[in-house]
């Protein structure tokens, strides 16, 4: 199994009201549409610091994870978040 973890800045501060849900929404709706996505948890930070809002995920395999990069649906959403985000960090990880 690979976790797959991503924290976001959201760009703009007025904004993430709307933003953040709608990434949420878009980033857990990919679950069943992609196969070896397992799981996928999006949480907002409330504690402050650098980042936003997480993505926490789970996929069958490292092969599995490769093709969710370029699978066609993720890349809509990647899309979206490219555009609201002004930072980005992530870790993967087998166990």
């Amino acid at each position: 199994m690979i976790k797959h973890i991503v924290f976001w800045q959201i760009k703009d501060e007025l904004e993430k009201q709307i933003v953040m849900p709608k990434m949420k929404q878009m980033l857990t709706s990919l679950v069943g549409k992609i196969d070896g996505l397992v799981s996928a948890e999006v949480g907002f930070n409330y504690n402050g610091g650098d980042y936003d809002i997480a993505l926490y995920s789970v996929f069958e395999s490292k092969e599995a994870l490769a093709i969710y990069a370029d699978h066609p649906e993720h890349l809509v959403v990647k899309k979206y978040v490219h555009e609201v985000i002004k930072g980005r960090t992530a870790v993967d990880y087998e166990i």
